[in-house]
């Protein structure tokens, strides 16, 4: 007959550790369950289980203003390049054309027309492309200076009979 162990020993060759038991006397280690708590979950026993929220994505402001300052840009150079195009600098000898506001000296808003329109008042005689001049017996003249390329147009009277 054998004898059982005294009380608070194991049993002969047996390792109190293997079981999960801590040895008498010693407080539990670790989560008893065997498993981690997830993120954000605090980990001291007791403590109340409460998410932590995630961070709002952050919105790069400095982005949002470059690209508004690019599509600006953009829209401000083709409303440039608009206005600049001039009827009056495309135009070609043989051309007809209207002028939109007669009275004015510097800005008479030529344009090209097909010279079959009711519009056309002057034709194209001669483009010279510096600021020369046309014999002002025989043509109206229209010079544009300042640009990148200075005309002058020697226009002559159309009817389109």
């Amino acid at each position: 007959m054998t004898t059982p162990p005294p009380q608070g020993q194991p049993p002969q060759g047996q390792n109190p550790f293997a079981q999960g038991q801590p040895p008498q006397g010693q407080p539990p280690q670790g989560n008893p369950y065997g498993q981690q708590p997830p993120q954000g979950y605090p980990t001291q026993p007791n403590a109340p289980y409460a998410p932590v929220p995630p961070e709002p994505p952050k919105r790069n402001v400095k982005k949002y203003v470059r690209i508004g300052i690019v599509v600006v840009a953009l829209i401000v150079a083709g409303a440039s390049w608009l206005a600049s195009r001039d009827d009056a600098q495309s135009a070609k000898v043989g051309d007809c054309m209207s002028i939109g506001n007669p009275d004015s000296t510097t800005d008479p808003e030529l344009e090209v027309v097909d010279c079959s329109n009711s519009k056309a008042a002057y034709k194209v005689e001669q483009k010279k492309s510096d600021d020369s001049g046309c014999d002002r017996n025989k043509y109206a003249e229209y010079t544009e200076t300042g640009s990148s390329s200075d005309f002058t147009l020697c226009l002559s009277e159309y009817s389109s009979k």
